[in-house]
């Protein structure tokens, strides 16, 4: 295959932001999370979708609090394992604003997540700095290669968020 078959496409496709993909990705994350849970991550704990088909990527339950709302929240995301920690991309697709959960992380930096195989664990969300956004992006895109699509289809940095366990 040639590099240009492997470059991310230039424009988003269409309908990305429509309201109907919106309340299709609402109700496919919210049963996302009931399969997972009723499975304890058997069923769930991988997405195959997009870049994920061919090589599926590990997928946590992110549980965050509303900062306006108040209310709890689980939201399904992948994840990169560094170490003690866990990484995960507020990429929202590479629309223009980032997902509701990034301003909740940052209001509230302590959540849980839940991983395959195991109950809540306690973390605390950051964002990474410079120098680390740039040593794991590349090893973000390799683990889901449309991270690199996300972020040519938005002229905003895409964050990514550190989960240290507390």
């Amino acid at each position: 295959m040639d590099s240009e078959a492997m470059a991310p496409p230039k424009e988003k496709p269409q309908g990305l932001d429509s309201p109907l993909t919106a309340k299709i990705i609402k109700y496919g994350a919210r049963a996302q999370v009931r399969v997972f849970r009723l499975t304890n991550g058997r069923v769930g704990s991988r997405w195959r979708i997009g870049a994920g088909f061919r090589k599926p990527v590990p997928t946590l339950l992110l549980n965050h609090v509303g900062r306006k709302s108040g209310r709890t929240f689980t939201t399904p995301l992948l994840y990169l394992e560094d170490g003690a920690d866990l990484v995960i991309v507020a990429s929202q697709g590479g629309l223009p604003k980032n997902p509701q959960w990034y301003p909740n992380l940052m209001a509230r930096p302590d959540v849980t997540v839940e991983l395959r195989g195991e109950g809540a664990r306690p973390v605390r969300a950051r964002t990474a700095g410079p120098e680390e956004r740039e040593a794991l992006w590349p090893r973000l895109v390799e683990l889901y290669a449309d991270f690199a699509s996300y972020a040519a289809w938005t002229d905003r940095e895409i964050p990514v968020v550190v989960l240290e366990p507390r």
